[in-house]
């Protein structure tokens, strides 16, 4: 039997339109809820986001706070390093006070002083010429063209001692103290020679206790000795 359609063609368009309409709108929902969850989702993720950076933010200062800090003693520390290393090289490791002392232990009563200088002097080795290698204190004001360079670092103390003395033994009393004394080595007389000085007041009618009375004046011993402090070891070269 043959069956027979007596739906017209319009109504079947138009239910297939229908259907086709509803698939889209629900493809559609679908992709707007889609959407929306994502945007939701979007939108937690990016206030997390701004909450952690404002949080961030606040804490930064307190985080630069020891940065600083830390930048800051470590110049400090720098500078107290080149500083440590400047008065290593001009700390000339002699004790003044106790050669000064030393010194007037040794000397007697017949001897008077009229000048002690140190000169600071570089170790040389035997192929290193002695020419400019000491160097004294010198006035300041002095012209620089005249000045030599004060050596640093490590460095011997040439002591240099003028007076006069009552009698040539009596400086040659003074330099066997000095090679006797811990504090002194390599002693030698660069001069010893006999002058006379003007006395004054009651000396020129008594015995002076420096020097003997002569025609004119007073008869002493003038001297010059050298010597090195016995402060440091020299190696051998």
């Amino acid at each position: 039997m043959k069956e027979i359609d007596f739906l017209p063609e319009w109504y079947k368009s138009g239910r297939r339109r229908q259907s086709g309409y509803r698939t889209q709108c629900v493809a559609l929902a679908g992709m707007f809820a889609v959407m929306m969850a994502w945007n939701f989702i979007s939108l937690n993720s990016i206030s997390k986001a701004r909450a952690e950076l404002a949080r961030m933010a606040a804490e930064q200062p307190k985080a630069q706070t020891p940065s600083k800090e830390f930048i800051k003693v470590k110049n400090q520390v720098i500078e107290l390093q080149k500083k440590a290393r400047i008065l290593k090289d001009i700390d000339p490791k002699i004790d003044v006070a106790s050669v000064l002392a030393e010194m007037s232990f040794l000397i007697g009563e017949k001897i008077v002083l009229s000048k002690v200088e140190f000169i600071s002097e570089k170790f040389l080795n035997k192929r290193q010429p002695e020419a400019n290698t000491s160097s004294v204190v010198r006035i300041a004001g002095a012209k620089l063209e005249k000045e030599r360079e004060l050596p640093l670092g490590d460095v011997r103390f040439k002591v240099v001692i003028n007076g006069i003395a009552a009698d040539a033994s009596d400086v040659a009393d003074l330099i066997c103290k000095l090679e006797d004394s811990p504090y002194f080595s390599q002693v030698y007389p660069s001069f010893s020679r006999n002058k006379t000085i003007q006395t004054i007041g009651k000396i020129e009618n008594q015995k002076s206790e420096i020097g003997n009375l002569a025609e004119g004046g007073l008869q002493v011993s003038e001297f010059e000795i050298s010597c090195y402090l016995a402060n440091y070891c020299q190696d051998k070269y």
